[in-house]
This record gives structure tokens, C-alpha cells and sequence, in this order.
């Protein structure tokens, strides 16, 4: 098009007024064209002249970028860009002619927030810069399915441990914790028959080592005092069912789910589960408001998984308000999903650990597994759902769980026979 527009205008001086006004159209035709492919990409595009100034978008770009456009003609393309670091990040790198690859963004646009990645390439003419082109990639469902599946790839590896875990972890407490039993018995049974010899604290063979005290030179010191040994005992069994606990969870993070799922009333459960939620919420100075939608329709689901999901999040929430604070639950019916929504005014959750949040093994308790948002993961990934956490820290943490909606079953009505097929 370019050696055709280059040609006629060689010709210019010597057409007539019929054959300029088709060249015109022609031109103006596909200028058309050229706007259409422009608009139909998914990518945003914006092309700056040599003085930085805008002067082609395409629709993608004011979908997916914070731009506030005006009747100006000439202005420099990031004085269109609302968002702060977008703009900054323009002002620098295309007044340089610098090409810069896929830098990343968190920006909100339209009151959607997105992930953009952003590069800016020089337009280059006769070795000469002449402009710059923006090209701007919404990449929110890219970065989020990846992380699906990097949490997907890790789950699937500890499963291949989960049977090992159960031989060589969990039945070695097991035996510990008896025998841990059995010498409690008997240091009950030794401190009876103390007391019965004569009430001392001592058993015989103690009071004998006790009496016979140097031998070789060296002295001999009598044993611990029962309450010291219990004592001891007591921080053992406590730890042995702390491990014994992790395990369990790790077992019940890996190993497929037996579910069974039955329509149900999501609405009722989250009451049930408030109700019972009541007093340790008291507790801990938290108002729990419930915003429960009445057109929710009867899903599909496994109560005792849902229930535990959901009881780890509202946990959760409520490890995240130390102060108190309030505690808000939505369910609300959007299409064919049904969305459920935990949101707090907690502590929230720094931005670097937010793509980690769901992966084994994360956590910045003292005491946690890392295992709990591991679960509510697979719990809903098994029902065929999603879940999603925005939070920003010193604010608060919003998790939203969606799931489908059942689809009953379309009678067709016969054409022409009145009858059902």
C-alpha cells in the first residue's frame, strides 16, 4: 500500500479530479481496514509521534488501560495514563528510544483489577527514531492459571509421599506415644507405692542410692522428682500429637477426596457454621455480619468439606484481627456460579506472598501447618470450583470461593406433535 500511495503521489500533478477523489477513496479505505485489524486485537496498542505525542489507540487499549482521553490533540501519551506508575514507567523509557519487554503492572481499570504487562518499542525510520509504540497485554487469567498450575504440580508431587509419610511418620508416634502412656503408668504406680512406704517422695531403690551416695569417688545423685519427670512427659505427648496432627493434615491435603456431593442449602450452612463460630468470635471482640442472597439456588456439594473450608478461612480471618475487627460473609448468584465471600479487616497480606498463599507448607504463623488454605484449595478444586484472595496489608483480606451453579435437565417439546421426546 505504501509503494502504491508512494507511486499515485508521483502521478498527483498530472491526474484529474475523478481519479484523485478515487485515489482518496482508496486510501480512506483502507486506513478503515488498517483500524479494524487495529481494533480487533486483544492487546492494546498506542503509537507516539517523534514528539511523544498520541496519536493512534486501539479499543483494547482503553479497555484494559486507566486512560483518561481528551478533545487535546497533541499531548505526550503518558499524560492519557492515569495510573501513576504506567505513566512514570512511559515518561522514562520512551523519551530514551529504549525497548523495554514485559514489564508488569497491577493496575485497576473501570473498577477491574488487572495485571498488564507493558512493553515499549521504538519506531525506527530511515535509522532514524520517529516514535514509539506501547503494546499492553492484560496477563490476570495467564499469571492465575499458571499458578493453578504450579499449586496443581506441587500437590501432585507430595502425593507420591503421602504413603511413605503415613508408614515412616505416623505409626513410629504412634508406638511413641504408647510406650509415653505406659511410663506415665508406671510413674503413677511408683509414686503410690512411695507414698505407701512412707510418704517420703522417694521410691526404695531411690532412698537406697540416696543412702549410698559415693562409689568410686564419684557422688551419686538421687532421680528427679516425680512432678519434674510428669512434667517432661507432658511436653513430649503434646508435641507427639502436634506431629501426629501435621500429619494428618498432610494426609488429608494429598489423598483423593471422597466425596459425596448432594443438593444442599449453602446458605444454611454458613449459618450453622456462624452459629457454632459465635462465641470464640465474642471472644475475640469480632461482629460478624452476614449479607446471605436470597436467590441462591440449592448446589451441589459435600457438607463436610465445604464446612471445613470454610471454618479454615473464618479461622483464619479471625487469626488475622488480634485487636478484633469485623468479619463480613457474602453469597451472592452471578450466572451460573454461586459466589461465596470471606472478607476481614485483619492484618491483610503482604503482595509478595500473595501467589503463595495456597502452596503446602506456606505460612507465617509461629505455630501453623501451612497445610490450611492448602486444603480449602483442593476442597474446592474437587467440588469444580475456584478461589481467588485479594488483601492489602494493614487493610484487610478478601477470599471469594465460586461454585457452579447445577444445570437442570432442558425437556425439548416434539415440533409439529405436541408431545415431550
Amino acid at each position: 500500500m505504501r509503494n502504491f500511495i508512494e507511486r499515485a503521489l508521483r502521478k498527483l500533478p498530472k491526474m484529474n479530479a475523478e481519479q484523485i477523489t478515487a485515489l482518496l477513496l482508496s486510501i480512506a479505505a483502507e486506513n478503515e481496514r488498517l483500524e479494524s485489524v487495529l481494533d480487533s486485537l486483544t492487546e492494546g496498542l498506542l503509537v507516539c509521534d517523534a514528539d511523544y505525542n498520541l496519536i493512534i489507540l486501539n479499543k483494547a487499549a482503553e479497555r484494559i488501560l486507566p486512560l483518561k482521553l481528551s478533545e487535546q490533540a497533541e499531548r505526550p501519551v503518558w499524560t492519557a495514563v492515569e495510573d501513576e506508575a504506567v505513566a512514570g514507567f512511559l515518561r522514562e523509557a520512551i523519551p530514551r528510544g529504549d525497548k523495554v519487554v514485559d514489564r508488569e503492572f497491577d493496575v485497576e481499570a473501570k473498577g477491574v483489577q488487572r495485571l498488564l504487562s507493558i512493553s515499549v518499542l521504538p519506531l525506527v525510520k530511515d535509522k532514524r527514531v520517529t516514535g514509539a509504540l506501547v503494546h499492553a497485554e492484560d496477563i490476570t487469567e495467564k499469571r492465575g492459571e499458571e499458578a493453578r498450575l504450579r499449586r496443581a504440580e506441587t500437590l501432585a508431587s507430595l502425593t507420591t509421599l503421602a504413603a511413605g509419610v503415613a508408614h515412616e511418620i505416623k505409626n513410629p508416634l504412634g508406638s511413641i506415644s504408647i510406650h509415653i502412656q505406659l511410663i506415665q503408668k508406671a510413674l503413677k504406680a511408683s509414686r503410690a507405692a512411695c507414698l505407701d512406704d512412707g510418704g517420703d517422695g522417694e521410691t526404695l531403690p531411690l532412698r537406697s542410692l540416696a543412702r549410698d551416695r559415693k562409689k568410686g569417688g564419684a557422688e551419686r545423685k538421687a532421680a528427679p522428682p516425680f512432678d519434674h519427670i510428669e512434667k517432661y512427659l507432658a511436653v513430649v505427648t503434646e508435641e507427639i500429637d502436634r506431629l501426629n496432627r501435621i500429619v494428618v493434615d498432610f494426609l488429608f491435603a494429598v489423598r483423593p477426596m471422597d466425596m459425596e456431593l448432594r443438593e444442599d442449602d449453602l446458605n444454611a450452612l454458613i449459618s450453622e457454621l456462624v452459629e457454632f463460630m459465635r462465641f470464640e468470635l465474642a471472644a475475640a471482640h469480632i461482629e460478624c455480619a452476614l449479607d446471605l442472597s436470597r436467590d441462591l439456588p440449592p448446589l451441589r456439594f459435600d457438607e463436610r468439606f465445604i464446612k471445613q473450608a470454610l471454618l479454615n478461612l473464618v479461622k483464619n480471618a479471625v487469626a488475622a484481627m488480634p485487636s478484633g475487627g469485623k468479619l463480613t460473609i457474602r453469597t451472592a448468584l452471578s450466572g451460573e456460579k454461586a459466589c461465596v465471600t470471606i472478607e476481614d479487616t485483619g492484618m491483610g497480606i503482604p503482595e509478595e506472598n500473595l501467589p503463595k498463599i495456597f502452596e503446602p507448607y506456606f505460612t507465617t504463623k509461629e505455630t501453623g501447618s501451612g497445610l490450611g488454605l492448602t486444603l480449602v484449595f483442593k476442597i474446592v478444586k474437587e467440588h469444580r470450583g475456584e478461589v481467588s484472595v485479594k488483601s492489602r496489608e494493614g487493610e484487610g483480606t478478601r477470599i471469594s470461593i465460586v461454585l457452579p451453579v447445577p444445570q437442570k435437565v432442558t425437556r425439548l417439546i416434539a415440533y409439529g406433535g405436541g408431545g415431550e421426546s
